[in-house]
């Protein structure tokens, strides 16, 4: 009997692998040891919220509505809106074109970022409220090329930044030239500058930045505000091959904007 037992010991010991139970520890352990980095990067992003920058709602795309938390319809109802060509200039006006809810407009609308124009309206309104009409008030056009930053936002719908562009336009020219360059002003509509036309003209151009067209070299005629470098070589290159240029000729340019030739000319030197 005692020889029985000692076989069956044997035998248990022979057939029972006591390493593959070392190694389940081993991976256990190690598992065990990863567990709170992983719980640590879980709750990371659980409180991960993306950052929303200022933007136009006007200008909001279906994936960015979705992002905001905007339902289909929501974004559907202002794509509409939008193909009419008509713009929302406030949160209401953006919550009654979507119909998103009170909650939804309230973490979003803090982002929203709107043209100058659109944010000085409220204040030129009320301006244009307290005035006195009983007696006609005088328009007086100015020249333009002297007009000081508080005059130009006298005009309604030129805001502190519009302004400045249209100053800044004019110290690169060194003058305006002609009322038709306030279509170059980023950020100015139509109707604004309607209105600029009705309040300033050019009457004086002494001090616009000329070039003659002749004598300057590619490197030169880079640097002049109408011309890249590219078109810069091929007024020299049209130069070399048919001699001086004149006003005719600007036409004949290989990628010379005729849009603009009439305004070009009046700086250029022939």
């Amino acid at each position: 009997m005692f020889f029985g037992i000692i076989i069956l010991v044997q035998g248990i010991y022979f057939f029972n692998d006591f390493n593959e139970v070392n190694q389940v520890d081993t991976k256990q352990t190690k598992w065990l040891a990863l567990q709170n980095t992983i719980d640590s990067l879980k709750l990371d992003n659980i409180n991960y919220k993306p950052t929303i920058y200022p933007f136009n709602p006007n200008f909001i795309t279906d994936f960015k509505g979705y992002k905001l938390g905007m339902s289909v319809a929501e974004i559907d109802r202002l794509l509409a809106y939008r193909k009419q060509n008509k713009f929302v200039n406030s949160a209401e006006e953006f919550q009654a074109v979507t119909k998103v809810s009170d909650s939804l407009l309230n973490v979003i609308s803090p982002y929203f970022k709107f043209p100058d124009w659109v944010k000085n309206k409220k204040d030129n309104f009320q301006t244009f409220a307290k005035k006195d009409f009983s007696k006609p008030e005088k328009i007086t056009v100015q020249d333009i090329n002297q007009a000081t930053k508080e005059e130009l936002m006298k005009v309604y719908g030129v805001g502190d930044k519009i302004s400045d562009r249209i100053l800044e336009q004019k110290i690169k020219h060194g003058a305006f030239v002609s009322m038709e360059q306030m279509d170059d002003i980023w950020g100015l509509s139509p109707e604004v500058i309607e209105k600029l036309k009705s309040s300033f003209v050019v009457k004086s151009a002494l001090n616009a930045k000329k070039i003659n067209i002749n004598n300057a070299s590619v490197k030169e005629l880079s640097q002049f505000p109408f011309f890249r470098y590219q078109l810069a070589k091929d007024i020299v290159i049209y130069r070399t091959m048919n001699g001086n240029i004149t006003f005719e000729d600007l036409s004949k340019i290989k990628g010379f904007p005729v849009e603009k030739i009439k305004i070009i000319a009046l700086y250029l030197e022939f």
